[in-house]
């Protein structure tokens, strides 16, 4: 009797997914490319005199 592969839910499930949900997780990815580009040049002394950061400030 040969070896036989248990069945692998697997594929199926992602494939099936993807065509459902490539639009939002393309969306979120470039929501957060954008975001990451425009605060990665922020620097101390602008975080300082930005009123969301103080408004925010844990202490």
């Amino acid at each position: 009797m040969p070896f036989l592969k248990p069945f692998d839910p697997w594929p199926v499930f992602f494939r099936r997914e993807w065509k459902r949900c490539w639009p939002f997780l393309t969306g979120f990815a470039v929501t957060g490319a954008i975001i990451t580009k425009m605060t990665a040049g922020f620097t101390e002394e602008d975080l300082k005199n930005s009123k969301f950061v103080q408004a925010h400030k844990k202490h």
